[in-house]
């Protein structure tokens, strides 16, 4: 089990909180598995400075859009794709 720690901008750290928001949308940059330990930590774009809030997320689900093959390279620059979460 790993700890990553990402920012978090105020509109989507207030959905999460409230638990509107069950998932989270990143770049695939960093390695992370089931059973990690996702921080994140609302940063205000604006001040350019983090607000000092944290949420602790276990991850029980990743979905890589890179090795998703039902659409071809042009529907997905056509229309982009979503991730849907589910309660």
């Amino acid at each position: 089990m790993k700890i990553i720690e990402k920012k978090t901008w105020p509109d989507s750290f207030n959905k999460i909180l409230s638990s509107q928001k069950t998932f989270d949308a990143r770049l695939d940059d960093f390695k992370i598995k089931n059973g990690d330990i996702l921080v994140l930590r609302e940063y205000d774009p604006t001040k350019k400075e983090y607000t000092g809030r944290i949420i602790e997320k276990k991850v029980s689900f990743i979905l890589k859009t890179k090795d998703q093959k039902y659409w071809t390279t042009k529907e997905i620059q056509k229309y982009g794709l979503q991730i849907i979460g589910f309660k």
